[in-house]
């Protein structure tokens, strides 16, 4: 059973359409116009005739009819058409024609009316036209002859239209047999065509439907340079791009779960220490201490996954504005002072002499800062210090934190800012790093280390 709705049933359908009204257009506005054509150069061609072999009837004597008629078999020999002499009158009735002479042989009208005779005679000039005949239709030219003012015979060429006909039914055959073969090739080339389409899009279809289900291996198969190898491309690319969310999603969660796992099994072993009744008010002060680390270890590793989760969303909106590098870094490294002063460090602030402005989000870019400086904090030995400076280098603005610790691997460095991360002495994850990567680039910069 045909399937109307299927793309392949309606491109057939269509290319078949416009190739029937392509034989239509050729059929009513190619062959009438052409039999028409035909006719008129047929009516000239007799009109021609009259003026070029009318002369000897003309100048024929009316008294010698029988040299009349030859003369008029003659010329109708030599126009190669039906020649036929006819005398005008005029009477109560009006004009009326009547037969002196025919090339046929005989004076005979019976078998026509030569209205085309009557015309030339009321105009006075060479009429044309057609007539239906016992032997099929005739084209008619008229050529009056006048004596003084008026038209006192008509010489009428006629020849038969058979061969007009026969050329345009020709030509109609001629048509309705190609337009046949058009109609099947058209038939057969939109079916090829709507089927390799239809097939192209179903293996689409199908590699659409297993990505669906959650089978990301699959491929889109560009196989053509045309809109659906377009398609195919951009659905390939969309693919690969899920692909890589989807890894990054699994060791976004496993990395995750991995990281509060920690915190939140030390909370729950605190918390039964803490229900011993024979504690010591020291040991007990101890533990919650550590209990309240593990609460901030948890509260900083939430909002970093916020953060991060926000990011890789793109919903994290930035408010660019015009904003001072140096008040933004004297304003951050205040915050660190009690910290600095639990680790025994010094901060060194150094700003250019001149403002330092760019157009950037304070907010995020005093973020990256703190990210920074918190850090240092937690990968340095106590009393180590470090320097701030805000300025400007090779026409970028550049704020830079560095400490004086023992440094990084090589091998860490490539490493760096991934999620979670860890050079390998277990102090914190490295969300803030990833997250402080990712803002600077939205905002154009680069963080470096």
């Amino acid at each position: 059973m045909i399937n109307l709705r299927s793309i392949r049933t309606r491109l057939a359908l269509l290319v078949f359409a416009i190739t029937i009204a392509a034989v239509g257009f050729v059929f009513a506005y190619v062959a009438p116009p052409l039999e028409t054509n035909l006719r008129e150069q047929r009516l000239e061609s007799l009109a021609e005739a009259s003026k070029r072999f009318s002369r000897p009837i003309i100048d024929a004597r009316d008294e010698d009819i029988e040299s009349l008629r030859l003369i008029v078999q003659r010329v109708g020999d030599r126009a190669n058409a039906r020649v036929t002499l006819l005398r005008v009158s005029r009477g109560s009735l009006g004009l009326q024609t009547a037969v002196i002479a025919d090339s046929t042989g005989g004076a005979r009208q019976d078998d026509l009316q030569f209205e085309v005779a009557l015309e030339a005679a009321r105009q006075q000039r060479i009429a044309t036209g057609t007539e239906a005949s016992r032997n099929g239709r005739l084209g008619q030219a008229a050529r009056p002859i006048l004596r003084g003012n008026a038209v006192e015979r008509v010489i009428v060429f006629a020849a038969p239209l058979s061969d007009v006909d026969d050329n345009v039914a020709f030509v109609r055959s001629r048509i309705a047999i190609a337009g046949a073969i058009a109609l099947l090739l058209a038939l057969a080339a939109g079916l090829l065509l709507s089927t390799r389409l239809a097939q192209r899009i179903k293996r689409l279809e199908r590699t659409a439907r297993r990505v669906a289900a959650g089978d990301l291996s699959g491929r889109f198969v560009v196989d053509a340079a045309d809109e659906l190898g377009s398609l195919a491309f951009a659905l390939d690319d969309m693919q690969r791009q899920l692909g890589e969310l989807d890894e990054a999603r699994k060791r976004f969660i496993a990395t995750a779960s991995h990281e509060l796992r920690t915190p939140i099994f030390s909370l729950g072993g605190f918390l039964e220490l803490l229900q011993d009744e024979d504690l010591d008010e020291e040991t007990r002060e101890a533990f919650l201490t550590q209990v309240r680390e593990q609460v901030s270890r948890l509260q900083k590793l939430a909002v970093d996954l916020l953060d991060l989760s926000k990011l890789e969303a793109g919903s994290l909106e930035l408010r660019p504005e015009p904003t001072d590098l140096g008040v933004l870094a004297r304003a951050v490294t205040s915050e660190f002072q009690p910290a600095l002063a639990r680790h025994d460090s010094h901060l060194e602030l150094r700003l250019a002499a001149r403002e330092v402005e760019a157009e950037l989000d304070p907010e995020r870019v005093a973020q990256i800062l703190r990210i920074l400086i918190d850090n240092a904090l937690a990968h340095t030995p106590h009393g180590t210090d470090m320097v701030v400076t805000a300025g400007r280098h090779d026409g970028m603005v550049r704020l830079q934190v560095r400490d004086f610790g023992e440094g990084i691997g090589r091998q860490a460095l490539e490493r760096l800012f991934e999620p979670f991360y860890s050079t390998g002495d277990g102090a914190s994850s490295s969300l803030g790093l990833a997250i402080a990567n990712e803002l600077a680039e939205r905002m154009n910069g680069k963080l470096s280390v």
